[in-house]
């Protein structure tokens, strides 16, 4: 997350002192069960297509059954468990991600 505000890299002891990821990674189902609920009112809001909420639902299952196997990395530099399934779920499925995070500003 901080390497999206600043030129540098975070410094070791800054990132040491604001992961989370060491402990919360236990919470990734119910991260992941809280994301597919945000996107299907999002879809029944008219913020998503169904496709794109299809496409946002089989990534976060396809990422919670890599977790339950065992083979998901999580990385301390991208802090929490939120922001690593969303990472690997933009690398997974695109734009589409991005615009489930986006139209969540529309509703301020």
């Amino acid at each position: 997350m901080w390497k999206g505000r600043f030129a540098s890299e975070t410094a070791k002891l800054v990132e040491q002192f604001s992961e989370s990821i060491s402990y919360d990674w236990r919470l990734y189902r119910h991260d992941i069960a809280g994301s597919i609920a945000h996107a299907r009112a999002q879809m029944n809001a008219g913020l998503l297509t169904g496709e794109e909420f299809a496409a946002i639902q089989r990534g976060l299952r396809e990422i919670e059954a890599e977790i339950d196997a065992g083979d998901f990395e999580f990385s301390a530099a991208l802090e929490d468990v939120h922001i690593n399934i969303e990472a690997e779920l933009t690398k997974c499925i695109g734009p589409a991600n991005a615009k489930l995070h986006a139209a969540s500003l529309s509703f301020l």
